[in-house]
């Protein structure tokens, strides 16, 4: 009998794969780096088929690590960097260019085109999203224009379009050779294509972008009963395995964190920062920034839906500190140097490389510091690097009050940088509420894990699945509300200095 589910998590950064067993308790994984390329200022890029490497990767070696073959497998969950582009001919595998990143802010111009055209309310009637650099069909359609082979190919319907998801399912179930090409409902929300509503492709915002139909993937449930397809006896797996999982990495976390119920949240701490809070069956327009996205949809169930609020960088920020700056020499390093002083010595550090994200959407907006004296060392940098983490976070929890009515009582978080003491005790203390971890807090891959175990019956249910979340750990608020409310205005402050630094 499959004794096990596989999860494939690929990131902005890394791709990981992890194998778990019937109480959600991990039995092998492993996980590895990919390139990043900066072509030009504002332009990020991965190579498609580095990643499709990756993943073969770890797949292989998660299998060797937990001393398991393919055949004990019982269905495979993918999960994903949404919103970053890939596009491919059927016929080859070939990538006609690398992906777009889903930071990468090359379209701004045209997105303010649009906005100009007046589109921006259309666009968020039909998808609950602004128009942004941020979302998958401006990067198509930038894509689209500036190669003519893409556009004819496009025509003709030999060239596919889909977020890493759907690369990978191509590949893990045959490529050339009759790959499934799909996508599951989360992920085609962050591509200002699909209809909410009827959960297709919306034909009025693809000729708005000029999107050949044919080029899309087939749009399916998260935990899909019938199966996207199944892996390959000789891919890495090894063995033929139903691939019957798919979520957008922030609503596989969502699931990973049994946030099953409306009115439940969960803040990822990764590359960037995401804050979900399932909303039930019910499209909750947002009024203050947020995005209307859906959550998941298991089989032929109804659709959930959450408000989303994306931070753009976090976890990139602490790596630029590494890599641009050389501040320190690994990620976890970034602790150590913040507690060195006491405090952030009055400065405030606005991360917004990619502009604005949620509440603001400023593509106008690049990354300052503000309050620079001679006494600054590097310790207040790391400081308020990190506690800029938590204040995007309060910006986020202030908009959902005001769009839900809903206030918090606890936050679940997750991700790599949960592991940072101080930056959990801080974001407790100036969102006034407990912050808790899980025990597992990977739990992208585990939510991926979750949809593909349920769409095959290896979990009876979602009660089931709920029931294995065990708290880690609890930071309950030790700020008095004077400080809380002082350094918060400094941070909106600071926000402000922010804007208008980019003419579009």
């Amino acid at each position: 009998m499959s004794r096990f589910v596989l999860a494939i998590d690929q990131g902005t950064t890394s791709t990981r794969a992890m194998i778990f067993d019937r109480e959600s308790n991990v039995i092998g994984m492993d996980q590895r780096e990919h390139q990043q390329i900066y072509p030009q200022p504002g332009w990020v890029e991965h190579d498609p088929l580095e990643i499709w490497q990756r993943t073969q990767e770890v797949v292989r070696a998660a299998l060797e690590r937990a001393g398991i073959g393919g055949s004990e497998i019982a269905a495979v969950g993918i999960t994903n960097q949404r919103e970053t582009t890939v596009v491919w001919n059927r016929h080859t595998g070939q990538p006609y260019q690398n992906a777009v990143v889903w930071q990468d802010t090359r379209t701004d111009q045209l997105c303010a085109r649009l906005e100009r055209e007046g589109y921006g309310q259309l666009f968020r009637e039909r998808t609950g999203l602004p128009i942004s650099t941020y979302f998958s069909g401006p990067k198509l359609r930038w894509l689209l224009e500036a190669n003519p082979t893409l556009r004819a190919d496009a025509e003709k319907g030999d060239a596919l379009f889909g977020n890493i998801d759907t690369w990978l399912i191509w590949w893990l179930t045959g490529g050339p050779n009759g790959g499934a090409h799909v996508t599951d409902v989360s992920n085609a929300s962050r591509t200002m294509l699909m209809n909410l509503r009827t959960l297709d492709w919306d034909d009025e915002l693809l000729r708005v972008l000029q999107i050949p139909r044919q080029m899309l993937p087939a749009i399916r449930p998260s935990s899909d009963p019938q199966t996207y397809g199944a892996t390959t006896s000789d891919g890495p797996v090894g063995a033929r395995v139903p691939v019957c999982g798919d979520l957008g990495d922030q609503q596989a976390a969502l699931v990973g964190q049994a946030g099953l119920q409306p009115g439940m949240a969960k803040n990822t701490y990764g590359t960037g920062c995401f804050l979900l809070l399932n909303t039930g069956t019910e499209i909750v327009p947002s009024q203050y920034g947020l995005l209307t996205t859906v959550a998941y949809r298991f089989g032929n169930g109804p659709c959930v839906y959450a408000l989303e609020g994306s931070i753009a960088i976090t976890g990139a920020l602490v790596q630029w500190l590494r890599d641009n700056l050389g501040l320190i020499t690994h990620s976890a390093a970034v602790e150590e140097l913040a507690r060195s002083v006491e405090d952030n010595g009055g400065i405030y550090f606005v991360p917004f490389f990619s502009g604005a994200f949620a509440p603001y959407w400023r593509a106008d907006a690049r990354g300052v510091i503000v309050g620079l004296t001679r006494f600054i060392t590097r310790g207040h940098i790391a400081r308020a690097a990190l506690e800029a983490t938590a204040y995007q976070t309060r910006d986020v929890v202030e908009a959902m009050i005001a769009d839900s009515g809903i206030h918090l009582t606890e936050l679940r978080v997750d991700g790599g940088m949960v592991q940072n003491e101080l930056l959990m005790q801080f974001q407790a203390d100036i969102l006034n509420v407990p912050v808790v971890r899980p025990v597992v807090t990977e739990t992208t891959s585990l939510g991926a894990a979750y949809a593909a175990g349920l769409a095959v019956g290896y979990w009876a249910n979602e009660q089931e699945i709920a029931q294995y979340w065990k708290e880690a750990k609890r930071w309950n608020p030790q700020m008095g509300e004077d400080q809380r409310s002082l350094l918060y205005r400094g941070w909106k402050k600071a926000v402000e200095r922010s804007f208008g630094w980019v003419e579009l």
